[in-house]
């Protein structure tokens, strides 16, 4: 299956919930687009421990768009 996740906000658990779906779609052997749009693109600064967005975008091996 392919799938594609359009993130435009920089709400952290948003982010960080799109990019787990991600994630577990790519280890079921699923094909999956990230693109970065608008606050999107922030991903970086919003990562907390809480919610670490950032570790999730760097654990990610699909194809990736800001």
């Amino acid at each position: 299956m392919k799938l594609l996740i359009i993130i435009s906000t920089n709400d952290a658990e948003t982010v960080y919930n799109a990019m787990r779906l991600a994630n577990l779609a790519l280890k079921k052997g699923d094909e999956v687009s990230v693109f970065m749009l608008g606050k999107g693109v922030l991903y970086e600064q919003i990562s907390t421990e809480e919610f670490d967005v950032k570790g999730q975008v760097q654990a990610f091996q699909g194809d990736f768009y800001l």
